[in-house]
């Protein structure tokens, strides 16, 4: 999503600043109380997935004994959590195959009534204590899908629906180094070679759907210069950039998926770049009659371009994690990089995993695996257009990506 500014005056940013700060400190206000749960130890619900497979992660201030009441058969999933308190209750709407769920005090223990789109079955469900850089108990319950929809699940959409756009939304997708650049080496392929084949794989996914128009910024080994990937998707008035890589280690150990967002001296650098010549705030269609007000303009575009991509960001990790991709334990990264440098379009790099990784590289090389993180990712590409809004609530709730 571009952000163009050109038809504000000053008086009109004055006005549209102070809103956005009175509904940035009501946001603020709602999700707090959010953040701390049900006032007991049940901390947050948090979904993952899809409407065939979705995992519910219950963030716990102490150890709980879970059992089964209810086992999704009958259209709901409801767990008994014995040794937490879940204060007074709370409930909220739920996302893949859980249309809304409600955490109730049920003697010592606290009761999580799922009410699900589709009849289902729990795969499976454990308890992890403290770890990996969380602080507190998850209990993890996945959900697969067995039969149709229950009865009644119509009237209950566990989503918005799409908002009507004039034209399709727009995804640039850079597939990584290429030409006289290989990047990183694994044993039997380099870089270039996957991140084109995930590139196709993704346009070929999200062509499917009908839902998007696609651009790649290579489609063949060809070198294209960094700042000439941005350059494209700026050009195009793209609203959504994702560079695909694979990352490189010293120690053939490491494995996993990241996502990298642009850092907050990435963010001064992106500045500096786009106000190096005398006519910037055309580029940017700012109006020009007053060099502080662009500047301030800038700031605000920029902004809001950086927390979009957080949100994807997000989003993303949820999905990969739902799809049972293995991601680094710091999954959420920032960085200066220069395919992030766009102010004004949201932009993510997605490293797929290690190519100096044995069991990495050779996902990242079978066209089945490489299909099923494409179709991730696919995912996470509807979800944040489809709920624009949703990204920010579950930052606020989760303070981080979906991991058990």
């Amino acid at each position: 999503m571009r952000f163009n500014l050109s038809q504000w005056g000053v008086r009109d940013w004055a006005l549209t600043a102070l809103a956005l700060v009175v509904l940035a400190a009501v946001l603020l206000a709602g999700t707090r109380s959010m953040a701390v749960g049900t006032g007991g130890d049940v901390l947050g619900v948090r979904f993952g997935g899809d409407a065939e497979r979705t995992r519910v992660v219950i963030d716990l201030g102490r150890s709980a004994r879970g059992s089964i009441v209810e086992s999704g058969a009958s259209g709901k999933v409801v767990v008994a959590l014995a040794g937490v308190g879940s204060g007074r209750g709370v409930d909220g709407s739920g996302s893949g195959l859980v249309r809304d769920w409600r955490v109730s005090p049920s003697g010592t223990a606290s009761r999580v009534e799922l009410a699900l789109a589709r009849t289902a079955r729990i795969e499976r469900r454990f308890l992890l204590p403290p770890g990996d850089g969380v602080g507190h108990y998850r209990y993890v319950i996945d959900i697969a899908a067995t039969g149709g929809p229950v009865a009644g699940a119509t009237t209950r959409p566990t989503s918005p629906r799409p908002p009507v756009r004039a034209e399709r939304p727009l995804v640039v997708i850079d597939a990584g180094h290429g030409g006289r650049d290989p990047g990183a080496m694994g044993a039997q392929r380099s870089e270039s070679q996957v991140t084109l084949a995930a590139a196709l794989a993704l346009r070929d996914e999200l062509q499917r759907t009908g839902r998007y128009r696609v651009q790649l910024t290579r489609e063949s080994d060809v070198y294209v210069d960094l700042y000439r990937r941005v350059r494209i998707a700026r050009q195009a008035d793209a609203d959504l950039f994702i560079s695909l890589h694979a990352d490189a280690g010293a120690d053939p150990a490491i494995r996993g998926a990241s996502v990298y967002t642009l850092s907050e001296q990435g963010a001064s650098r992106a500045v500096r770049e786009v106000t190096r010549g005398d006519n910037w705030h055309r580029d940017l269609h700012l109006p020009g009659r007053d060099p502080s007000v662009d500047r301030i303009l800038l700031d605000m575009t920029q902004r809001a371009t950086q927390n979009r991509s957080a949100q994807f960001a997000r989003v993303l990790l949820t999905h990969l994690e739902a799809a049972d991709q293995a991601l680094l334990r710091r999954s959420h990264r920032d960085a200066g990089l220069a395919v992030l440098l766009a102010p004004d379009v949201p932009a993510v790099l997605l490293e797929m995993g290690f190519i100096t990784n044995r069991d990495d590289e050779r996902a990242l090389g079978d066209p089945a695996q490489r299909r099923r993180l494409v179709r991730a990712v696919a995912e996470g590409i509807d979800r944040y257009f489809r709920e624009p809004s949703a990204p920010m609530q579950m930052a606020s709730m989760r303070g981080g990506p979906l991991s058990p």
